[in-house]
């Protein structure tokens, strides 16, 4: 059987028949990789407390026709200043659910896991009130779906931008306006964090505008995905269940067992650009 060794983020987890486990992970050179950890949920697994959601790992797999096996990890980041803060588990894992989404099996994404980590190490940092904002529409520039920040989507005017419209691919001029009204404050961040101001961006106070662009860039995402962002509606659970609390509850690891495939059970279902700096 075939080996190969890679970064990995995790993205998610599932369990598999009494002591396994399905992991999910964002990497750079094999794309989203789903593979099996075996005897993960024994109390003296080595593979224990490594293969956690939110864990930045280095990893030897074994390829599989439909799942690969993990045979070696180490830990490199637990992101331990996110956990412990209810306020930035729901930023996190917006992001890893996204990059869930978006990512493909077996193709390399070297941009989107950079991306993903500088991200992730930023939040561990601080909670900047325009990082998730900022991350989402990164991603969709990546994803060659970005909005039109410069001229109007709809006529191509250079003049004053007031609304937005995921359908129409952007931002919108009074004659052409629909959707969201936008303040220019807003626009002008968006402009910022897409044309080489990151930096500026994220040291931006909590503002209006900060709002305005998250919640624009989640109606955009989701639009481009065509489905709800779970973790992004979720945050007030955080506040009441914590971390574990999210943890047993969320995608990140099924309430239900599953099989391995071949055996008649239900299979898991599927479901960052370069580094998120200036």
């Amino acid at each position: 059987m075939a080996t190969y060794s890679d970064e990995g983020v995790v993205l998610r987890t599932m369990r598999l028949g009494e002591a396994d486990r399905i992991v999910t992970l964002a990497t750079p050179e094999h794309g989203k990789v789903r593979a099996v950890a075996k005897g993960i949920r024994k109390t003296k697994s080595r593979l224990s407390g490594r293969l956690e959601p939110l864990t930045h790992v280095s990893m030897m797999c074994w390829r599989g026709r439909e799942l690969d096996v993990v045979s070696q990890v180490e830990a490199i980041e637990h992101f331990k200043a996110i956990r412990g803060d209810l306020e930035r588990v729901p930023v996190a894992m917006t992001m890893l659910e996204v990059v869930d989404h978006v990512a493909l099996e077996r193709h390399p994404m070297p941009e989107m896991f950079r991306m993903l980590v500088g991200a992730l190490r930023t939040l561990e940092e601080r909670l900047s009130p325009a990082l998730l904002g900022s991350f989402l529409w990164k991603l969709l520039v990546l994803e060659g779906v970005g909005p039109s920040i410069d001229q109007c989507a709809g006529c191509g005017s250079k003049g004053e931008l007031v609304a937005f419209d995921a359908g129409e691919g952007g931002f919108l001029c009074r004659s052409c306006r629909r959707g969201q009204a936008v303040g220019a404050e807003t626009v002008s961040l968006i402009q910022q964090v897409l044309s080489g101001g990151l930096r500026s961006a994220l040291d931006q106070p909590p503002s209006r505008a900060t709002a305005e662009a998250e919640r624009l860039a989640m109606l955009a995402t989701e639009y481009h995905l065509d489905r709800r962002v779970r973790s992004a509606h979720r945050g007030a659970e955080i506040s009441t269940a914590g971390w574990q609390g999210w943890s047993s509850t969320s995608s990140s690891d099924t309430a239900h067992d599953v099989r391995a495939p071949g055996t008649g059970a239900e299979e898991e279902a599927g479901a960052g650009l370069p580094p998120l700096a200036s």
